[in-house]
């Protein structure tokens, strides 16, 4: 067996989740905590990597001894009191929030049905010390009709199409073809707009490229024939900026199969 974690994490003093050579990342945390907790080495193995500075609100990865094959009742502690366990040896910006049983052929990135991102701005004259890091600070005020705007243009990303040109310039990726679920633009009640995308898959930078568009959208300066163009031609130049990851927020998975999350 393996136990699957949902994880929060504040990014920001992370170079993403996966293990990096020059960088300290969360995996590595996770790794060190769930290793000293067992008492033996143990393997973290994440649903996806996130990119430098992006945050995790539902963030899915596994966990396992190292050395394989191991007896079924290697983990001594009830899945529902793991969080209880760990987060005693984790630091404050990063938090197992539920954990649960499941078969050893799982695996937490391969499973994965959809993903689901947020990315939050707040317009604000001028810079808010809370959001800092936490939210994208747009200096221009984003009216209702801008709202309206770029609601329009995120429902161009819909369906199954070619996202070449919301890619990172230089990814290796070979096949930019995802299906966009739902995508949609909102202002909530804390303030904040949050732009939120489902999809099959993501390519790099994707949803931070998609929020420059629709951002360049709301101040009038990207038109939704643009956005159409852009993705019937694979052309990056006719894309938005990049906008920076300190909004970017992994909100959701949805896997294969039923998850029966346990927290006690």
């Amino acid at each position: 067996m393996k136990i699957l974690l949902k994880i929060r994490f504040n990014g920001a003093a992370y170079c993403g989740f996966q293990a990096q050579p020059d960088g300290r990342a969360v995996q590595n945390v996770l790794t060190a905590a769930f290793s000293d907790l067992f008492g033996f080495p143990c393997d973290i193995t994440g649903c996806s990597r996130t990119d430098s500075g992006v945050h995790a609100l539902g963030f899915c990865a596994t966990v396992a001894p190292h050395d394989v094959p191991y007896a079924e009742d290697w983990c001594p502690i009830p899945a529902g009191k793991i969080h209880r366990a760990v987060n005693t040896r984790l630091p404050d910006d990063i938090a197992v929030t539920a954990a649960a049983v499941i078969p050893d052929s799982f695996h937490p990135r391969y499973d994965v049905l959809s993903k689901e991102y947020e990315y939050r701005i707040y317009d604000t004259p001028c810079r808010d010390p809370f959001f800092d890091r936490l939210a994208y600070h747009s200096v221009r005020k984003i009216t209702d009709e801008s709202v309206y705007r770029m609601n329009e243009c995120a429902a161009l990303f819909c369906g199954r199409q070619n996202f070449a040109s919301f890619m990172a310039t230089g990814s290796k990726i070979t096949d930019p073809v995802r299906t966009v679920y739902a995508a949609s633009v909102s202002r909530d009640n804390d303030g904040l707009i949050r732009y939120r995308v489902q999809a099959d898959g993501f390519l790099y930078n994707m949803v931070r490229i998609m929020t420059g568009t629709l951002l360049e959208a709301a101040y009038g300066t990207r038109t939704p024939q643009q956005i159409t163009d852009a993705l019937r031609t694979g052309d990056r130049r006719l894309a938005g900026f990049t906008a920076p990851p300190c909004g970017l927020y992994l909100s959701h998975v949805t896997y294969n199969r039923d998850i029966q999350w346990l927290c006690d």
